[in-house]
């Protein structure tokens, strides 16, 4: 029994592992866009930290010195190196700044499931997923006809997904019904 229990926990590590690796490579190449909730830090200055910074609907924030700072198209190394040049020189002699995501910006499910909305997006979500978080399938849904707009394309074109599609903050699931 006591084996049992040891390999579990092992299993639960590597699991957890995985993940916050997944999460890490995903926060290194996500593009910050509006909702989402970013913590600024930089080390030895508590006035030039925040513990929660929402970018608004143009994807910019207000910072001390700064202004308005756009993370428009940007990934959070880029944000953290807009920060630290700003600061150095006139502020500050060598800015440490660390930039993280605290929330990703929602994802939209719509269509024939049981409860259509915005979810909050977590590393590792999936069409699957997403429609489970929605409530499930309606009894009118399609079991086969899912489409995906996903938020970083340009074009905002509409394709076909599959229940294993990955799926990213802003992108938007629609379900449609099945006719038999």
């Amino acid at each position: 029994m006591m084996k049992v229990i040891g390999i579990l926990c092992i299993l639960l590590g590597f699991g957890l592992t995985i993940g916050a690796a997944q999460a890490q490579y995903i926060d290194s190449r996500y593009i910050l866009g509006p909702g989402d909730k970013i913590r600024i830090s930089v080390f030895g200055e508590a006035d030039l930290s925040f513990d929660r910074v929402q970018l608004n609907d143009a994807s910019t924030f207000s910072y001390p010195f700064l202004g308005t700072v756009s993370a428009k198209g940007k990934t959070i190394k880029d944000v953290e190196y807009l920060i630290t040049k700003g600061l150095r020189g006139d502020y500050l002699v060598d800015p440490k700044v660390t930039v993280s995501i605290l929330e990703y910006r929602e994802f939209y499910v719509n269509g024939e499931v049981r409860n259509p909305g915005g979810y909050p997006f977590q590393p590792g979500m999936t069409l699957r997923k997403a429609v489970a978080l929605a409530g499930g399938f309606s009894e009118r849904a399609s079991r086969s006809a899912f489409y995906i707009i996903h938020d970083q394309d340009p074009n905002r074109k509409s394709r076909k997904a599959n229940l294993d599609t990955q799926v990213m903050p802003g992108d938007i699931i629609t379900i449609e019904e099945s006719f038999f």
